[in-house]
This record gives C-alpha cells, sequence and structure tokens, in this order.
C-alpha cells in the first residue's frame, strides 16, 4: 500500500464516520433534528420545507458515507480509487447543501463550521 493509498484510506475513513454517524444521529433523532431546526430556518424561504430539507441532506449524507466506506474497501483491495472518488465528490455536494443552509439562516459560525469539514473532502476528490 503507497502513501497515497493510506492518504486515500484515512481521509475517506474520517468522511465515512463523518457522514454515516450524523445520519444516523438525523434517524433516531428525527423528531427533535426537524424542531431545532424549524426554529434555525424560521425566517428563511426554507421554514415550510425543513422536513424535506432534512430528507434531502439525509439521503445524501448516507450516500456519501457509503461510498466512502465502500472505497475503502475498494482501494485496500486492488487500489482503485473511483468508487472513493465518487463518496469524495457526494461528501463535497453534502457539505455544499449544509453550507448553503447556514448561510441562508445567517449562522455564519455554522458555516465556517463546514468550511473546515470540506478542506479534507476536497481534498480527497483531488487525490483520488
Amino acid at each position: 500500500m503507497t502513501n497515497t493509498d493510506i492518504f486515500g484510506t484515512l481521509i475517506l475513513a474520517f468522511l465515512a464516520l463523518t457522514f454515516l454517524h450524523s445520519s444516523y444521529e438525523k434517524i433516531t433523532e428525527w423528531k427533535e433534528t426537524v424542531a431545532g431546526l424549524n426554529e434555525h430556518f424560521k425566517a428563511t424561504f426554507i421554514r415550510n420545507q425543513v422536513p424535506a430539507a432534512l430528507a434531502l441532506l439525509l439521503l445524501t449524507e448516507i450516500m456519501a458515507g457509503t461510498l466512502c466506506l465502500v472505497g475503502i474497501f475498494q482501494l485496500i483491495a486492488n487500489g482503485n480509487t473511483t468508487i472513493g472518488h465518487y463518496g469524495a465528490v457526494m461528501s463535497c455536494i453534502t457539505l455544499l447543501l449544509m453550507l448553503f443552509g447556514q448561510r441562508l439562516a445567517k449562522d455564519y459560525d455554522g458555516a465556517r463550521t463546514i468550511a473546515i469539514y470540506y478542506i479534507p473532502a476536497i481534498l480527497a476528490v483531488y487525490w483520488l
């Protein structure tokens, strides 16, 4: 396994853990999450679509996390980065959706946090 493969495996593990854990929490705490986000987005144009927006975000998180996880196994098994690359791209798309939501709600500290997660995701796109 090359250094690039090790880097790819570690960054995919970070992304998989991030998104699969986040999606698990959204599923197990759906009502609480919707209630909190209803408050967060009460002054925005999506205030009446919070459950639908959350469902879309949940779907993208599951896709990103699963692709990253499968990408780890593919990378270890045969050195191929295709699925991991798709997982990294899906991670970036998911983070951009989150960033859009935070900016829409004028939660600039939250947006800054999303930007921190975006750095390893975009690096994964580049390296994979």
